[in-house]
């Protein structure tokens, strides 16, 4: 891909916030080249427009949450940002009728399907990626976290997890790794579900969060097993999940990374740690463009 993408047509789609528990109106309309991505607040006065952009990124209690200087709000942005990253678009325009994007099934796969049936128009102006050229890593020694960007001729995520024994998290299913050279994002990863656990349901209560969410919208666990009644979708679900978090939450930055993401029990607000010191360290990293399609690495040859 060497040009930048919108949406071909608007679409709309109607759900429910997972924080809020509000019912929401999310409607995705192409923009211009080099507009990028944007939120509209269509319920507030005046329609105030909200940009992507990472140092917005004010509150990450369980979500990427854009919150910009006079307060408005956009919640639970990473699963629809996964999305466009899958599909590289660049530009677009996102109404929401309430203060958080909405849940769908807990996975990024509708979304998916909204920006297939909308369809996927390349624009005249040269997309711009950004190529990681040093190594660059934010430690959380407290939390025992860590999150860093390798250089790397293409794109890959690999995300290690820990959860402290708990049955259904098998050592064989703690880590993923996706190079996108080699694996489908929409076979994958979309499908992978948010998930929580019911010792945290009362945490999520008393701080307005979680409102609704259910098992129709994501993975609940007790202390031994999975409550869904279909159970899995993958053996490993809870990791290619987070992978899709991450991505959703690197995109943030509006554009495609050449380099390789790793995380050991990352998570929104470290994510966007990193994004923060990458925009600090701008020798770290620069802008690239393609004149020949063939010089784009083999991660964005395709749809995936």
């Amino acid at each position: 891909m060497i040009f930048q993408r919108t949406i071909k047509a608007p679409i709309n789609a109607i759900g429910v916030g997972l924080h809020s528990g509000c019912r929401v109106s999310l409607t995705l309309k192409p923009a211009k080249a080099d507009q990028g991505i944007s939120f509209i607040r269509t319920d507030l006065p005046n329609h105030p427009s909200v940009p992507c952009d990472p140092l917005l990124i004010n509150d990450t209690r369980l979500s990427s949450t854009l919150v910009d200087e006079n307060k408005v709000r956009v919640g639970t942005i990473e699963h629809l940002m996964s999305a466009f990253a899958c599909f590289g678009i660049d530009n677009i325009t996102v109404e929401l009728s309430a203060q958080e994007t909405p849940i769908m099934d807990g996975s990024s796969n509708s979304f998916l399907y909204l920006l297939e049936q909308a369809g996927i128009a390349e624009q005249s102006i040269k997309k711009r990626y950004i190529k990681i050229k040093q190594e660059i890593e934010v430690k959380d020694e407290a939390a025992n976290k860590w999150v860093k960007f390798i250089p790397f001729e293409g794109y890959k995520v690999k995300i290690i997890t820990d959860f402290g024994g708990h049955p259904v998290f098998k050592e064989e299913y703690s880590t993923f790794e996706a190079d996108f050279s080699k694996h489908s994002y929409i076979d994958e990863i979309s499908r992978a579900r948010t998930f929580g656990f019911m010792y945290e349901v009362e945490y999520m209560r008393k701080n307005g969060l979680g409102l609704g969410g259910n098992l129709n919208n994501a993975i609940v666990l007790d202390e031994e097993s999975v409550l869904n009644e279909g159970g899995l979708r993958f053996p490993d679900e809870m990791v290619r999940h987070k992978i899709l978090d991450a991505i959703g939450d690197l995109y943030i930055m509006g554009h495609q990374f050449i380099g390789a993401f790793e995380g050991y029990r990352s998570g929104h607000a470290i994510n966007n740690q990193l994004l923060r010191k990458l925009l600090a360290n701008p020798d770290s990293w620069e802008y690239v463009t393609f004149d020949d399609p063939d010089d784009v690495p083999p991660s964005f040859h395709f749809i995936r």
